[in-house]
């Protein structure tokens, strides 16, 4: 197979989500613990009526830092329920399996991979079908050479959604599998998927989402960061809390479960998340095995991880209403929230940003002046436990450059909850699976306007007077 070679997807990945070593283990509970005295250390010193300053910035402050506790809460009982994975029981047959691998004008070096190695999965009796919304005469010949069974259906509705319901509706067999088309399955995919079926109530069985091109673009790289600490302790913790969500790709159905609840949801950009609610709230339950058993890619530039990025953030901020409504146990309801929620975090850091400028400025600011220079030293440690706990969380992949990715993706967050609010959550857009070439200056613009920002009133502010409270707020601006 010519399109394989040199592919990054096709080599064995040096990850595992397999749970962390007992020495890593020891020190997140320790990080764990300490968190939580710091936090109260911190809180209980910020709520003072005399830290109070500008009423409107204290309050924004306040609920800023509210909204990370919760945050950081939330992340902590996740982490702490990360435990070694359960073994399943064998299936006890052989069943069929229709794998489902949905393509919309990717190129063919992409493709025929999937396909070739979908074909040869191990423990059922697989049937592969390219599913092309493109409408591609070029798909239907791979189709045919590789031995998949070639779909096209008339229009696009639906986008990914529509294109799986329809294949949904010309297939029969008793599971589903799904793959993005980038998304190179091991052989033992389904060998290792399957047993968790013997239990009739589980409606799907969702792996990691390995980014094999992590170590080719900088970009991808630190993206990988982001999905190895979500793909690791978090979604290990959802998973022994029976919360873990359909992540698109990587994943086994019951088609029963599908039946039951009409498909996948054609309404929102992120159906996986929908869906997953659904069947939730149904009564059916959900698995994760922590085991890399595809290999895809990973946005290589910044317009592909923008564009990826504000798909999820839409998605999912809009999916929080249908969370609210569902009637779903306590601990699932609060771990999908914690989920789709995460995506305000960027309002966070715009007020943070704001701080500075609005005091260097003008003067005004949060905490009451007699307090402000003891703000780092009540805040610093709780933030460096917390960061820690994630750091470590992450086994060693979550990297600083991850962290600054998402940090420079702020501006996402707030254009998606504006659109959200406005009832405007997008249409569903692919994701590059090949990075463009040139500069691309809308993609990076907000975070080096923010980056500017605050290194002029930084300067400003230490032209203008080096006092502690200026001092204070030009450290902050760091």
């Amino acid at each position: 197979m010519s399109a394989g070679r040199g592919d990054p997807r096709l080599l064995e990945p040096c990850w595992g989500a397999a749970p962390a070593s007992g020495r890593r283990r020891l020190a997140l509970r320790v990080l764990l613990l300490l968190g939580l005295p710091l936090a109260a250390w911190y809180f209980g010193w910020l709520l003072q009526p005399e830290r109070i300053g500008h009423p409107v910035l204290f309050g924004l402050l306040v609920a800023a830092e509210l909204f990370n506790l919760v945050q950081a809460v939330g992340f902590w009982w996740t982490a702490a329920a990360d435990r070694p994975p359960r073994r399943a029981a064998p299936l006890g047959r052989t069943p069929r399996v229709d794998v489902l691998v949905p393509v919309y004008g990717e190129p063919l070096e992409v493709v025929e991979p999937t396909l070739v190695h979908a074909a040869s999965m191990e423990g059922a009796r697989v049937q592969v079908h390219l599913l092309d919304d493109g409408g591609d005469d070029a798909m239907a010949a791979l189709a045919r050479r590789v031995g998949a069974i070639y779909h096209r259906r008339a229009g696009s509705e639906g986008a990914k959604a529509g294109n799986i319901n329809t294949a949904l509706a010309r297939t029969s067999a008793e599971f589903v599998a799904i793959l993005d088309c980038d998304h190179v399955p091991s052989r033992r995919f389904l060998s290792e998927t399957l047993p968790h079926m013997s239990d009739e109530r589980v409606a799907f069985v969702q792996t990691p989402q390995y980014y094999a091109n992590h170590e080719q673009s900088p970009v991808a790289g630190a993206a990988w960061g982001q999905q190895a600490l979500f793909f690791g302790a978090i979604a290990r913790g959802k998973g022994r809390l029976g919360s873990i969500f359909c992540c698109g790709t990587n994943v086994l159905f019951r088609r029963a479960a599908l039946e039951r609840v009409g498909g996948f949801p054609t309404h929102s950009v992120t159906e996986d998340f929908e869906l997953s609610v659904e069947l939730h709230q149904r009564g059916w339950r959900s698995v994760y095995v922590p085991e890399v058993l595809a290999r895809g890619l990973g946005p290589e530039d910044m317009a592909s991880y923008v564009s990826q990025q504000q798909r999820w953030a839409r998605g999912c901020l809009a999916g929080a209403r249908s969370v609210a409504r569902a009637r779903l146990p306590l601990r699932v309801r609060s771990q999908y929230l914690l989920s789709s929620m995460y995506f305000l975090t960027g309002w966070t850091l715009l007020i943070y940003m704001a701080f500075p400028v609005v005091r260097i400025l003008t003067g005004a600011q949060p905490i009451a002046a007699g307090s402000a220079d003891q703000f780092l030293v009540h805040f610093v440690p709780y933030f460096l436990a917390a960061l820690g706990a994630v750091a470590v969380a992450g086994a060693g992949v979550y990297t600083s450059a991850a962290f600054a990715l998402g940090v420079s993706a702020f501006w996402i967050h707030v254009q998606a909850t504006l659109r959200a609010l406005a009832g405007r959550p997008g249409g569903f857009v692919v994701t590059p699976k090949k990075g463009a070439s040139g500069r691309q200056p809308r993609t990076v613009v907000p975070a080096l306007v923010a980056v500017a920002g605050l290194i002029a009133v930084a300067c400003y502010g230490l032209a203008r007077d080096r006092s502690p409270s200026t001092l204070n707020n030009v450290a902050f601006a760091a």
